[in-house]
């Protein structure tokens, strides 16, 4: 209930300042980063680090589903998914 009651209060801010909101299902996101809907956390994390070219697996694995999420929100727009090939540089920007 009290997930419903933030995720309530995060799309009545966005529609106050006009910001869309993307909603993305674990599976989708899983689907997108490892070509597998029902990917574990193991196989998202190594699939978002080569995604993103990191040096490590992004720990812990919550990191991974947030930067899944990003890099699919990120696919969604953009209609491509990152080549693991930027430099820290451009990461950080």
């Amino acid at each position: 209930m009290l997930m419903g009651h933030a995720r309530g209060v995060i799309y009545l801010a966005a529609r106050q300042l006009g910001v869309a909101v993307l909603a993305l299902a674990p599976s989708e996101v899983k689907r997108a980063v490892t070509g597998n809907g029902s990917a574990g956390k193991g196989q998202v994390q190594r699939a978002v680090q080569t995604l993103l070219g990191l040096e490590r697996l992004p720990h812990p694995s919550h990191v991974a589903d947030a930067l899944g999420l990003a890099v699919t929100g990120m696919a969604r727009v953009t209609g491509r998914l990152p080549t693991g090939r930027a430099t820290r540089g451009q990461v950080l920007r």
